[in-house]
């Protein structure tokens, strides 16, 4: 019979030590009601002691969300436990997460102490911790380098004193699966109290083995799993919450199960990336935007057969409307036959091979090819279909201190102007391009990556629209990031259908 895995999300705590990511007490809180509404049964709302700001945010935090239980970290510190408590005085639900170094070099080369006084400090601070707020969770810091005996003493002891979770953090991602999962089996069989316990799993990906560690101590018997969406955190990051969840749901013979809706997977993976200003590279696992998306030609003629030839998870299972076929010059004929379906066009295999020999020269010169492509492919006239062709763009401004732009665009065989202001020249740019287009589009990604160095620099730009509820992708590239901007989302919006 399955048991529950509990989903402790510590975005807001271990995610938000990511240089740059940092979010305002109204950030966190948009956030927290995101995580909620996805359905993480504990959210570490921060560190109360470390800033003024993160011990308001956890108050915040605890006034806003109803359903998890609100946890907030402390060092063994009796100062650090009392600002902690302080902070989760509104939470319905609350928790201390208080711990301490157990590894030798933590011992000897943080503390500069012995075994003995880590695990006396470690049950003062529990007992300390376990008066003042309704649950207690102890981190046996950089546990993955322990000595396994001490650690079993000192969980053992810290359970006594009143511990009902105790997370086992490979603090340095040092761990392979089978060792990682051997701690967690060496503790359920050699602590004596461990029934009184849940055990938990917090692992660091800099080896890249952070979801495979977390999945091998649940199934060694861990039943609760620490993570950030999207697997940001400190250094290389922490267990991505969508990759444990979506392994948990696809293999049913792993005995447990989640309360996470993982339909909204997706909407918070963007909701986070966008608040912390952290893009998510495009073949990241679930949430990428490769993540269902199929170029060669073998892929695509087996998805179009039947999508799990090559997908292992529904892309609506996630929340992502359907998987993407992208023609480049690997895709075959079964690709091309299907955008031109899309079209409206449908022809003979001989017919089908002529125009698959020029697409293919074609996409050799093309990274993308798009609807306006394909029309000009087929020889089509190009009238009846609005194609928009960037002819000026005049700009004034900063980012941050306001901008004015001026557009001037070729929309099929109409030429159109307009003008607006915006908080930047780039957001007033975009501004003055939707004012000339029919479609209601939302600007869903806005990636800028440089790909040159020095003073004359390129950048190419992505963009993601949303329109219906379908997403679209643009690129664009150039020395003026503004004008790339415009470049990209009008690629974009070319790639919309025809009203």
């Amino acid at each position: 019979m399955s048991e529950k895995l509990w989903i402790f999300d510590t975005t807001l705590r271990d995610g938000e030590q990511v240089p740059g990511c940092q979010l305002d007490t109204r950030e966190k809180i948009v956030v927290a009601k995101a995580l909620e509404a996805l359905g993480v049964d504990i959210l570490e709302a921060g560190f109360p002691v470390s800033s003024p700001g993160d011990f308001n945010s956890v108050v915040e935090i605890s006034k806003a969300v109803e359903d998890p239980i609100i946890c907030a970290l402390s060092r063994a510190v009796e100062k650090d436990i009392e600002v902690a408590a302080e902070a989760l005085k509104y939470a319905k639900k609350s928790r201390i997460h208080t711990g301490i170094g157990v590894s030798g070099y933590h011992i000897e080369h943080k503390f500069r102490s012995t075994p003995d006084a880590v695990l006396e400090k470690a049950v003062k601070a529990v007992k300390f911790a376990r008066n003042l707020v309704g649950e207690v969770e102890f981190y046996a810091e950089d546990a993955g380098r322990a000595d396994p005996e001490f650690l079993a003493k000192i969980v053992e002891a810290v359970i006594k004193a009143g511990a009902t979770v105790i997370n086992i953090p490979d603090t340095t991602g040092y761990c392979l699966p089978e060792q990682y999962g051997n701690i967690i089996r060496f503790l359920k069989e050699n602590v004596s109290n461990i029934d009184k316990a849940i055990l938990s799993t917090h692992c660091h990906n800099d080896l890249g083995l952070a979801t495979a560690n977390s999945l091998s101590g649940v199934l060694n018997g861990a039943r609760q799993v620490e993570v950030t969406m999207n697997g940001i955190g400190e250094r290389a990051g922490n267990t991505s919450l969508e990759e444990v969840v979506m392994a948990i749901k696809s293999h049913k013979e792993v005995p447990v199960y989640t309360g996470i809706n993982t339909k909204k997977i997706y909407e918070t993976s963007r909701i986070i990336s966008k608040l912390m200003n952290m893009p998510i590279q495009p073949n990241k696992a679930i949430v990428g935007r490769n993540a269902f998306a199929h170029s060669s030609g073998i892929h695509q003629d087996g998805v179009l057969k039947n999508r799990e030839n090559y997908e292992i998870i529904d892309p609506k299972d996630v929340g992502v409307e359907e998987s993407s076929i992208v023609l480049t010059a690997r895709s075959g004929r079964a690709a091309l036959k299907h955008h031109l379906k899309l079209l409206g066009f449908e022809f003979d295999k001989e017919k089908l091979d002529e125009i698959y020999a020029d697409f293919l020269t074609l996409a050799d010169s093309k990274r993308d090819i798009g609807r306006k492509d394909l029309l000009s492919l087929l020889g089509e006239h190009l009238e009846n279909a609005p194609f928009i062709e960037m002819k000026e763009v005049f700009y004034e401004g900063s980012e941050g201190a306001g901008g004015h732009a001026k557009v001037v665009l070729a929309i099929g065989e109409e030429e159109k102007r307009s003008e607006s202001d915006g908080n930047g020249p780039v957001d007033a740019v975009i501004k003055s391009i939707k004012k000339l287009i029919p479609q209601q589009v939302i600007l869903d990604e806005f990636l800028i990556q440089a790909i040159t160095k020095g003073s004359d620099d390129v950048c190419k730009v992505h963009m993601r629209l949303m329109h219906n509820e379908r997403p679209y992708h643009g690129f664009g590239s150039e020395t003026d990031i503004v004008l790339a901007s415009a470049k990209a989302f009008i690629d974009a919006l070319n790639k919309l259908p025809v009203k």
